[in-house]
């Protein structure tokens, strides 16, 4: 790709991204780093976790999103008896043109563009582990037939607490494969009031569809061609490696308290999602500052705290910060 074509691209994936987050504000209270990250996920390719207690409007977003993006839209409910086969589909018997009985895969809500798997953690570890495959290789295998997702596709689930009665923890396998876990804050007094003014005293908001499929595509091809200097790299790779306990990298906290780091699933993401925000900067190239913007949303689920860690409620926000303060800055001075 020539400079040009790449600068009139960066322009149209910027505008995009800006008319996107601004039709999804219209119907969405507060929460503007919440909804900016949930696009940067989207145009990254990537799956989103949206931790919060009932009540605070994850299920919207979602669904905000899917209208605005012009997307078909699917929706599992999870509950304890939520099988397998009620989010991918299952073989059925049918008949053909002949009149004679034949197995047909019946798809699952899985088939959509964008899926949404609400309170995913009240859904049992199997049916959970049913998600391990479309979400990596956007494939479902069934017996011998192997269906391939449509494009683009990403799952946005919600969780709530794991305090919360009647939840399972993730897998680990599953937790890396979400590109971002983000935590759902509770609005203040100015969007509680808000939002009782437009819920209750005006009709909802209507929203346009600014963005297409293909479009969307077409943005997401664009990321491979941004720029980013090898010492950048080596900075977020050192960011990885301080995760691990017993790593030179590590610092005091990860050696307390966690028991497993991050993998290279988390590199692939720091580079991904500094990427989009370089574009939406305006920038050719990648900066530290890019990196360091994703590090909270990009990492915090994909650390896992030992016995010590989860005796003293550790918050894994706590030791990404540590990390990112005793990291040593050397990328940036030989990048500059």
């Amino acid at each position: 790709m020539n400079p040009a074509e790449f600068q009139a691209r960066s322009e149209v994936f910027r505008q995009k991204f800006n008319e996107v987050l601004a039709e999804v504000k219209k119907a969405i209270v507060g929460h503007e780093d919440l909804t900016m990250d949930c696009l940067v996920a989207i145009f990254s390719q990537g799956h989103v976790l949206l931790e919060g207690v009932p009540g605070l409007g994850k299920t919207h977003m979602v669904k905000v999103l899917s209208r605005v993006l012009g997307l078909s839209f699917g929706r599992v409910q999870c509950t304890p008896d939520l099988m397998p086969a009620d989010i991918l589909g299952t073989h059925i018997v049918a008949e053909d043109e002949t009149g004679r009985r034949v197995l047909r895969f019946e798809k699952g809500p899985v088939f959509r563009h964008l899926l949404l798997v609400d309170e995913i953690n009240r859904a049992t570890p199997k049916t959970q582990s049913a998600l391990l495959e479309v979400m990596q290789e956007q494939t479902v295998s069934a017996g011998s037939e192997t269906h391939v997702m449509p494009k683009p596709f990403f799952v946005l689930a919600t969780q709530n607490p794991l305090e919360m009665e009647g939840t399972y923890p993730l897998p680990e396998a599953q937790l890396d494969r979400f590109f971002y876990k983000l935590k759902v804050p509770f609005p203040s007094m100015e969007e509680l009031v808000e939002i009782s003014q437009r819920t209750t005293g005006s009709t909802p908001a209507e929203l346009s569809v600014v963005l297409s499929g293909d479009e969307l595509l077409s943005c997401q091809q664009l990321l491979p061609h941004v720029p980013i200097a090898e010492p950048l790299v080596t900075y977020a790779a050192t960011l990885i490696l301080g995760t691990h306990p017993k790593t030179p990298q590590a610092p005091s906290t990860v050696n307390r308290y966690v028991s497993y780091g991050a993998s290279p699933r988390g590199l692939q993401t720091l580079v991904r999602g500094a990427k989009v925000h370089c574009l939406l900067e305006g920038r050719t190239t990648v900066s530290i500052s890019d990196i360091r913007r994703v590090a909270l949303s990009a990492l915090r689920h994909r650390i896992i705290l030992n016995f010590e860690g989860e005796a003293e409620s550790v918050d894994t926000d706590r030791v990404i910060n540590e990390l990112l303060e005793k990291t040593p800055d050397v990328a940036n001075a030989k990048a500059a």
